[in-house]
């Protein structure tokens, strides 16, 4: 729907108003219940927003007075990057896609073109045009030290075994944007591989990707190198991971080892169609009584159609002293209850298709030294009780 003008907003206002309420739009999944909530680009609205907005449809949806009207915002195309202008963009080729049939996976390169290391502090993944949104299902973006030997712009899946995880996109992920002083290195004479899954959709399509980056100057190093990748699959082997019967609500469990100091900076949930509920857990390790202490970091519900990444504020952002465990909880509705279930008379096991399931989260980290850890966390103490104080002072002043 088209919410720019009146007239186009009018005929909607029902489902705004129970989307808004229910908070299922701006797409924002976060449980407000549990755990951390400051977040980089918070897309949720504030409370008095949404009751402004109710209070405007229970009263008729009035259009007020035309005079007090705005200038009409101006958007960019579809095909603008939402990171600014890139440094460097990086296109595969088009793969086509056929009209009917199964789930595609083709590993797609393309050269760099970079002639000396660069260092990356934001990243997009788009594809190019709507026709192309409707086939690409995810996109993996790696790198390889070179470019490997593929006439046709298809390289064999063996040649991920050398490569680097760069960026990972999925329906409705918004662009990557690192903290500042931290970044991803892109080797020079290096070539990129998108492992990506291509999905028909009733008409020949052409998958068309291009990856946009923002790059540090020449010859400059950030002090961080930001990871993501994998955490809490549910099994060692990953086609084990799931099982969920037939008609029922199933939670899978998983668990990954941080072996060194770090601070976490995102979370990112996957699940596929089935996902319902996920939620991030620190267990940290045990202190000399061996007692583990656990918290739960945030939970969220889940709409597969907005892979969204949750960036959060630097003061805020988990601290990981060494020996911590990363535990993913999540829960995936396979009954008739839930309106996307293409089939809820059917098992559902772990899968690389759109119909099979995932349960992990993707977790953005740097490492910390020892030193660097131990300070933080004194830091973060410390204003924590600078501002009680503050608080008890200003009530004291008030009594």
């Amino acid at each position: 729907m088209s919410l720019r003008t009146y007239e186009e907003a009018r005929p909607w206002v029902r489902s705004i108003k129970t989307r808004v309420e229910s908070r299922q739009m701006p797409p924002w999944h976060i449980d407000r219940n549990v755990g951390i909530q400051e977040f980089k680009n918070n897309r949720a609205l504030p409370d008095v927003d949404i009751q402004t907005l109710v209070a405007w449809v229970d009263a008729g949806a009035p259009r007020g007075n035309p005079a007090d009207m705005p200038a009409q915002r101006q958007f960019g195309d579809d095909d603008s990057w939402a990171i600014g202008k890139p440094d460097l963009v990086v296109r595969f080729p088009k793969y086509k896609v056929p009209v009917a049939g199964p789930d595609l996976f083709p590993n797609l390169v393309a050269p760099t073109g970079l002639t000396e290391d660069r260092y990356v502090r934001a990243i997009e993944t788009r594809p190019v045009g709507l026709s192309s949104r409707r086939v690409v299902h995810h996109a993996v973006t790696f790198m390889l030290d070179q470019m490997p030997d593929a006439p046709t712009g298809v390289a064999p899946d063996s040649s991920l075994a050398d490569a680097e995880l760069i960026v990972e996109y999925a329906s409705g992920k918004a662009p990557e944007i690192y903290p500042e002083n931290s970044g991803v290195l892109l080797k020079a004479g290096s070539a990129l591989l998108l492992n990506s899954h291509l999905h028909s959709v009733g008409e020949e399509t052409d998958a068309d990707v291009e990856v946009g980056f923002l790059l540090y100057p020449k010859g400059q190093v950030p002090k961080s190198i930001r990871y993501s990748t994998h955490h809490g699959d549910p099994a060692p082997n990953p086609l084990d991971s799931l099982d969920i019967p037939a008609g029922t609500v199933a939670r899978v469990d998983g668990y990954t080892l941080h072996t060194k100091p770090g601070k976490i900076i995102a979370w990112q949930p996957h699940m596929h169609i089935r996902g319902k509920y996920q939620c991030f857990e620190l267990i940290y390790p045990g202190n000399p009584s061996n007692v583990m202490k656990r918290e739960t970091i945030n939970c969220a519900n889940w709409d597969y159609n907005w892979h969204s990444v949750y960036n959060y504020k630097d003061d805020v952002a988990p601290l990981v002293p060494a020996g911590t465990v990363i535990h993913i909880v999540s829960w995936h509705d396979n009954s008739a209850a839930n309106r996307n279930n293409p089939d809820p008379q059917n098992w559902v096991g772990y899968g690389d298709r759109t119909v099979d399931e995932m349960g992990f989260s993707w977790i953005g980290w740097i490492d910390l030294t020892q030193e660097e850890y131990e300070k933080e966390l004194a830091d973060r103490v410390a204003r924590r009780k600078a501002g009680k104080t503050t608080t008890q002072q200003q009530q004291q002043q008030q009594d």
